[in-house]
């Protein structure tokens, strides 16, 4: 490809760290994902991390860990608003733990909520919001948590694609009660596969951390908000409580991800000035560009037609055809998809900005790197097309 979706973070710091991992013979979950799950709580000022196979496993607990909180702040049928753009594993979850999902149209500048449509959506039904951060790109949770002050609603982040991004001078994922992040290759950093959970909520972190592994109690600290445990460590051993899964991480992905973590810093400095490059080469195409909100962290560009007589099928086919790597927009509009019909839903308003964006959008990717001759050679390819 003349210009790819995604390239390797790795340097030999990361390919050391997977020989130590194999060299210790300790491959499941042990001392490495322990310590980056603390390296990754304190690089983003909270208090508790746990560290799945996957982001879309992240968002899986996180949903889950709600419905055993003492105070049962989730159950099933509660009504949970959600934005109409995002990734399948934002919504999967939820209609897993018998949610209803209510669908709220996305703003075609920023794609993240249109905030006029949230605040009519918000309903005395409504238990929870889960503030999708599109593309590297942070919610205004100034506005959101004015919407939802003295309602008893849930803040939940789905971060995975906005590692980095920042809202007065916080960062996206610690702005909820949980936030979700995820390390997969094509993310600001890479664990192989990863995925991780931040919270400043003891019980929930404990709730997760026997969610994590078969629902058992031995990852819990003798401490916990869940249960008694035995003096005697055999009686732990096999002692299940909660009704879990297997997510957990090996220590590969914990060892890499202590290496990434160091170089996000300049990962995320490389890609906001890209993004400024884009912006300014882009200002004046017939594209709407998304805007960030705060600081984005610039998963990548997405590029929506202004034009609609022009065919976007010639534009891709051109694109493709100059080697340049190009995807949807996320899911487009989510509704579209035939996986909607199992779902408990509905659809407040209209979908009007993620129907334009589902028929005229499409995505390109940014690096931690510099990329400005791969920029111009999208533009020049672009003025290309008629």
């Amino acid at each position: 490809m003349r210009y790819e979706l995604a390239s390797s973070t790795w340097g030999e710091e990361e390919i050391e760290s997977i020989n130590k991992v194999v060299q210790s013979g300790n491959f499941t979950m042990g001392e490495n994902v322990r310590e980056f799950e603390k390296q990754f709580a304190s690089f983003f000022n909270s208090k508790y991390c746990v560290m799945v196979n996957s982001g879309s496993s992240a968002n899986l607990i996180a949903i889950a860990s709600l419905f055993f909180k003492k105070d049962c702040p989730l159950k099933i049928g509660d009504e949970v608003i959600v934005p109409s753009v995002s990734w399948a594993t934002t919504y999967h979850p939820l209609n897993q733990y018998g949610l209803k999902l209510k669908f709220v149209d996305i703003d075609i500048n920023t794609l993240n909520y249109d905030l006029k449509k949230l605040e009519g959506a918000i309903s005395i039904n409504t238990k929870a919001i889960i503030a999708v951060n599109l593309l590297g790109n942070s919610n205004d949770f100034k506005k959101i948590n004015e919407l939802i002050k003295g309602k008893n609603i849930l803040l939940i982040e789905d971060n995975c694609e906005s590692m980095g991004a920042k809202f007065n001078l916080k960062y996206a994922g610690t702005h909820g009660i949980l936030g979700t992040f995820s390390g997969f290759f094509s993310h600001h950093i890479s664990t192989m596969e990863g995925g991780m959970i931040l919270t400043d909520t003891e019980e929930l972190y404990h709730i997760m951390l026997s969610l994590r592994a078969h629902g058992w109690t031995r990852d819990l600290p003798t401490n916990n908000h869940l249960v008694k445990k035995e003096v005697n460590p055999f009686d732990e051993s096999f002692r299940f409580i909660l009704p879990g899964y297997n997510l957990r991480p090996l220590e590969f992905s914990g060892a890499i991800g202590i290496e990434q973590l160091k170089k996000l810093p300049s990962f995320i400095n490389s890609r906001r000035k890209n993004a400024e490059y884009f912006l300014e080469k882009f200002k004046k195409s017939d594209f709407i560009l998304q805007q960030e909100i705060g600081e984005s962290s610039w998963f990548g560009f997405s590029l929506i037609m202004k034009d609609q007589t022009i065919s976007r099928e010639n534009i891709i086919n051109k694109l493709i055809e100059k080697k340049i790597d190009v995807r949807p927009i996320v899911s487009g509009n989510f509704v579209k998809n035939e996986v909607i019909k199992y779902y408990n839903y509905e659809v407040f308003s209209d979908l009007i900005n993620s129907e334009h964006l589902d028929k005229f959008g499409f995505f390109v990717g940014n690096h931690h790197y510099d990329i400005k001759p791969k920029i111009d050679y999208l533009f020049q390819t672009l003025s290309d097309v008629n």
